[in-house]
């Protein structure tokens, strides 16, 4: 009997070393199991013809066409006559010209006859202004069997289109999967029968032979609704093996005091919560009252007031006798933090001084820059237990920081701290301490975790009143340079009407290595292309040009990362003050800054920045009763990707509308690993945006048998898979969260 190789066996065992080293370096497959989850990125329908009408330039296509004609012509070459073989292809929708030369003309001379059918692939080139493919690998469209059922069964079937490479044809591909197929037998199937039979799915064996050689399109929808349920169901395993974790772990409740400093501070607020605001924080406090740590993710519009709801669960924890650290991305966000909390708390913020109130906490500032006596009082007034309240950078996760009894991590903009950097902060308490996650514009990662439940999610959907709408507008400086200048003019009306601007830039400026990760940028031909394009517009030569240009006469001001922190904070203060006019900076502002009479921010090369990002720094301004306005300039022509992208930005000013949008154009990056692009997504069937619905019932499935067998102990085929998802980075990311 021959011998099957089982899903684990090395592919040169199958396919020889050849093809198998092949596989492995170009597209990662080292096993009979990875070529099976290799899935058709489409199917050809033999009767039908792929359109040729709209192929891309300069990639790489696989095609099914006919041969419409076919001809020699013979030229004089350098060592006499030459022949170049001439193959024009249709579909119907249009035709494409193959050539072949020289030695490479004789067996498809003999084989593209005209009426010939055939797969073709290759890189598509541009020649005399037509579209051509040079020397295409092709595989011949013929029926093995004479008997006329072998034909009509050939001519029925699907022609799988496997995602290829230049070194691996997706026909060699298919016969790759040939020879491993029988092994499909073997597939352990992670899917509890009770809910495979329930939801009518296939069995795994059968859904991997139909997905590969199916005989319809009913086929293939049956077998890709069942690969999409194992691979929402395994993670959704993953992540609920997680939450019930973290439930088994202690942790200390933390109830507020009802005559404590959080009601000190509630009876002082000169506004009304937001009914958003009062729901969220509930939900907060119900999970500081139980004995397991808290995880939760707070996701709020720009200006929705997640500062305030992650102040008053910090305060609950200092009622409680514990400590509370908000930890920032940046210097200059940890000393706003620090400087609106204290405004905020007002003599609540100056526990153990003459001028502190009877229930007052110290509410500490720790960065990386402070002098040495500063820190020295700051990491005492930690461990003592002096300081309630700490908000810091990264200088937070020292080793010589100590804390008395840390009870909350408030994490500000999630996606700015790597995996390592929580975890070790959560570290620091006696036991895990209660862990709240903030962020303004979800990004993919984000979102995709957020889809697929692993953390509790709340919504602040709603603006506090008073806040005003803004406007946004894209400003085609190459194509419309006049509106350029009408935008400088509305920064100096804005500023004539008493409010500020900023402006922002993707560079710093003076050392373009560093700023370009080391890469020289080619200056622009106007072609529109990446590497021909000039370097990103810096702060300190817009600032000089506008300053002598289209501002003069104006107070600007330049504010970026290499600024010496005092100087940094000195800008700060001044712009909050009212004391400069205009603001250019690089995406040190993008979170957190506050200054209410801010009303206009021109972003300079917008293109360059992502859409969160862009969401991010347009929520800066509008933060007063006045309207904001946005202004996104580019120099990218009109059909291009990214001008699309600013107009969606343009369009919208809802930040979860605009991470889908996002998420669409990056896909989900891995969720359970630290990519965040695209590349090794741990998805092959499941599209996060679309499969929304399997996710769910798949993630309460997940939940109801994890409640019952937490180690799976009655489901060893879910175990295995579950093995083979999560390597151990993947493992280990997902025990630190």
């Amino acid at each position: 009997m021959e011998h099957v190789p089982a899903l684990d066996e090395p592919l040169k065992k199958s396919l020889g070393p050849a093809t198998a080293k092949v596989m492995a370096e170009a597209l990662g497959l080292h096993t009979v199991g990875d070529l099976l989850h290799h899935y058709p990125r489409r199917y050809a329908e033999r009767g039908e013809l792929t359109t040729l009408s709209d192929l891309p330039l300069d990639e790489h296509v696989t095609v099914v066409a006919q041969v419409a004609d076919a001809r020699v012509l013979t030229f004089n070459g350098a060592k006499g006559r030459g022949q170049r073989l001439e193959v024009t292809i249709t579909d119907g929708s249009g035709r494409l010209q193959l050539v072949f030369f020289g030695k490479g003309v004789h067996k498809p001379h003999k084989e593209l006859l005209p009426g010939t059918r055939a797969m073709f692939a290759g890189k598509v080139s541009l020649f005399n202004r037509r579209l051509q493919l040079a020397h295409p690998a092709y595989e011949l469209l013929r029926g093995d069997g004479e008997a006329a059922e072998a034909v009509g069964s050939w001519a029925a079937s699907l022609i799988p289109i496997y995602p290829a490479t230049t070194k691996l044809e997706s026909w060699k591909i298919s016969k790759a999967v040939d020879a491993v197929l029988p092994s499909a037998a073997d597939a352990v199937d992670p899917l509890p029968p009770a809910l495979r039979e329930g939801r009518g799915l296939l069995a795994l064996p059968d859904a991997l032979r139909q997905i590969h050689r199916p005989r319809t399109k009913a086929d293939v929808a049956a077998a890709r609704d069942r690969l999409k349920w194992d691979e929402a169901f395994v993670l959704q395993v993953a992540l609920a093996r997680r939450r019930h974790a973290d439930t088994q772990l202690p942790a200390v409740a933390r109830r507020p005091a009802p005559d404590g400093i959080l009601a000190a501070f509630d009876a002082r607020l000169p506004f009304t919560l937001t009914e958003g605001q009062e729901k969220v924080s509930r939900e907060i406090f119900d999970d500081l009252a139980t004995e397991h740590p808290m995880h939760r993710l707070l996701q709020g519009e720009v200006g929705s007031g997640k500062t305030m709801v992650a102040l008053r669960a910090m305060l609950a924890v200092v009622d409680a006798g514990g400590q509370a650290a908000l930890l920032a991305p940046t210097e200059v966000l940890a000393q706003q933090h620090h400087r609106s909390v204290t405004e905020m708390m007002g003599d609540l913020a100056e526990g153990g001084t003459l001028g502190g109130a009877e229930r007052a906490t110290k509410v500490v500032l720790l960065t990386g820059s402070m002098g040495a006596a500063a820190r020295r009082q700051a990491l005492l007034d930690l461990v003592t237990g002096e300081a309630g309240i700490v908000i810091g950078t990264h200088a937070l996760i020292e080793d010589k920081v100590r804390f008395h009894d840390l009870g909350l991590v408030v994490v500000d903009e999630q996606h700015r701290f790597g995996v390592e950097q929580r975890d070790a902060l959560r570290g620091k308490g006696k036991q895990p301490p209660h862990l709240l996650v903030m962020t303004a514009t979800p990004i993919p990662r984000t979102v995709a975790m957020t889809v697929f439940g692993d953390l509790e999610t709340s919504v602040l959907d709603q603006l506090p009143a008073g806040r005003s709408p803004i406007a946004s507008h894209v400003v085609p400086a190459a194509d419309k340079p006049h509106f350029l200048t009408r935008a400088w003019e509305r920064v100096r009306e804005e500023v004539e009407n008493g409010h500020q601007a900023y402006v922002v830039c993707p560079r710093i400026g003076d050392d373009a290595e560093q700023e370009t990760g080391g890469k020289k940028t080619k200056a622009s031909a106007g072609n529109g292309d990446e590497a021909d394009r000039r370097p990103p517009l810096a702060v300190l030569d817009v600032a000089g040009q506008l300053g002598a240009g289209p501002l003069a006469g104006l107070r600007v001001a330049v504010l970026h990362g290499r600024m010496h922190p005092d100087d940094k904070d000195e800008v700060m203060r001044r712009f909050a003050a009212g004391e400069l006019d205009v603001l250019v900076a690089t995406t040190v502002i993008e979170v957190g800054v506050n200054v209410p009479n801010a009303t206009v921010m021109v972003i300079m090369d917008a293109d360059r920045f992502g859409v969160s990002q862009l969401h991010q720094l347009r929520g800066r301004v509008g933060r007063g009763s006045a309207p904001g306005l946005c202004l996104l300039v580019t120099e990218m022509p009109e059909a291009s990707p990214a001008r699309q992208r600013l107009g969606a930005v343009a369009a919208t000013l809802d930040g979860f509308e605009l991470s889908r949008i996002d998420l669409e154009q990056r896909r989900e990056g891995d969720v359970l690993g630290q990519a965040q692009s695209g590349a090794r997504s741990s998805l092959r069937m499941l599209a996060v945006i679309d499969d929304e619905e399997v996710i769910a019932a798949a993630r309460e499935e997940a939940t109801a048998l994890v409640l019952v067998d937490p180690e799976l102990d009655a489901h060893p085929g879910l175990r295995t898979a579950l093995d083979a998802l999560l390597d151990e980075e993947r493992e280990e990311y997902l025990e630190k969260g």
